[in-house]
């Protein structure tokens, strides 16, 4: 896979170069914070085969994918790839490593990182199957012992479902004024 720095990209935009940024992170995190040139494509429902037939560029022109720090951007990539459309690129760092360059962002209303949210429903479910276990009845058990494996699959497949399901929750969606989801395309 091809990757890039956040500073290389941002010396080619400055250079004139005609750049197609995507970020494929969750609307609320893109509205948190993004590179200034990115556009919203959510990973959860990136079809690579749609993005490459209404790209603004060229089709011979990269097309360059961030996320927060590379591992959605990476699962984007080979999507495209996996779409026929290799001329992709990752960038190295994500969002997090374009702002720690200081290069230009966008910032709006906060919102709660998907890792971190994976985090509190994963240990919260195993401290519920915990308890339950305890004071209701062994099975309950099972609820910890699903998600253990949930996070063992997901470390070694670098893909967690967990994730993909808080994604798609509304507090993860971004409205707009008439209360519609506003995915920014």
């Amino acid at each position: 896979m091809t990757t890039i720095s956040p500073q290389q990209l941002a010396e080619r935009e400055a250079s004139g170069e005609p750049i197609e940024l995507i970020d494929v992170r969750t609307p609320a995190e893109f509205r948190e914070v993004h590179a200034s040139s990115a556009r919203n494509t959510p990973l959860e429902s990136l079809d690579a085969a749609s993005v490459v037939k209404t790209r603004q560029q060229a089709e011979d022109r990269p097309l360059y994918v961030i996320c927060r720090s590379g591992k959605r951007a990476d699962q984007a990539c080979q999507k495209f790839v996996a779409a026929g459309f290799t001329n992709v690129v990752n960038v190295e760092g994500g969002t997090l490593a374009w702002e720690a360059a200081h290069l230009p962002v966008v910032r709006g209303k906060k919102a709660m990182a998907l890792e971190r949210q994976v985090r509190i429903a994963a240990g919260s479910l195993v401290l519920l199957g915990a308890v339950l276990g305890l004071a209701v009845h062994p099975y309950f058990i099972g609820i910890a012992a699903f998600v253990g494996a949930g996070l063992i699959f997901a470390g070694v497949t670098d893909t967690c479902g967990m994730a993909m399901v808080l994604a798609r929750m509304p507090w993860n969606q971004v409205k707009d004024e008439a209360g519609g989801s506003c995915r920014v395309a």
